[in-house]
């Protein structure tokens, strides 16, 4: 395990709604280091969207710091926040949030468009990834050619598109079936054994053993902060569950 990627100092976000100030997250002081994976738990305004937001720098917190690989980030600019959210972070939502119009290869380019690669290089990478997630023969199909699991796939190949030392989930089986989530676990433990680090929002209770640390946050606090007793590798749990042909419409 690396040093430090990720240290919050008494770290707090209120909104105003209305007329009445919410304290969507009081203080919250942790560390995750290098190589971690990490499972974020809470029930529905608990604070673990908020402190989501701040980790990948869409946000700024009201008070406190936040340190992302030995960087200050806390009182950024939004054009300075986006430069790190490209350089450092992939994002992996329960949505997918891929453009329906674009094939595979172009969503895995995106983050891509803001770096001024040329478009050989930007295609090799794309490509790369997605054969990273065994989706190389997929490339050229549009979303709605795509099942769920396989959209899941694409949009963890964007987030990788970049090279990011952080990834950052949220929900990411929130759509997906049994089979197909344990699948998405198995591509995130992948890459956590590569030495990307993994924080993953979850509200799915057969979905944290596949982390090694589990921080579960209340009122805008953290509740608890354990290690995983003991992690579930998924290639293995993949073995013992039924194969379904996946979707190709």
């Amino acid at each position: 395990m690396g040093n430090a990627l990720i240290e919050t100092h008494e770290l707090t976000k209120n909104y105003r709604v209305g007329g009445q100030v919410v304290h969507a997250l009081r203080q919250v002081s942790l560390e995750v280091r290098t190589g971690e994976f990490v499972a974020v738990m809470g029930p529905s305004g608990s604070g673990k969207s908020t402190f989501m937001n701040l980790l990948g720098c869409l946000d700024g917190p009201t008070s406190g710091r936040y340190v992302l690989d030995s960087r200050d980030v806390s009182n950024l600019s939004g054009d300075a926040l986006a430069k790190i959210r490209n350089a450092k972070i992939g994002f992996v939502f329960q949505g997918f949030n891929l453009l329906p119009r674009t094939t595979a290869l172009e969503n895995v380019e995106l983050p891509l468009l803001y770096t001024g690669l040329p478009a050989r290089e930007r295609h090799e990478r794309a490509r790369a990834k997605l054969v990273a997630v065994g989706l190389a023969e997929r490339a050229d199909h549009h979303p709605s050619q795509l099942s769920g699991g396989q959209q899941q796939r694409v949009a963890i190949a964007r987030a990788l598109v970049n090279d990011p030392v952080l990834i950052l989930a949220d929900e990411p089986t929130g759509n997906l079936d049994t089979r197909t989530s344990v699948e998405v676990m198995a591509i995130l433990q992948d890459l956590n054994r590569q030495g990307i680090t993994v924080v993953l929002v979850t509200h799915e209770a057969d979905i944290v053993p596949f982390a090694a640390r589990t921080i579960t946050f209340r009122d805008g606090r953290v509740l608890r902060d354990e290690v995983v007793a003991e992690t579930r590798d998924a290639r293995q749990v993949l073995a013992t569950l039924p194969v379904e042909a996946e979707d190709e419409e």
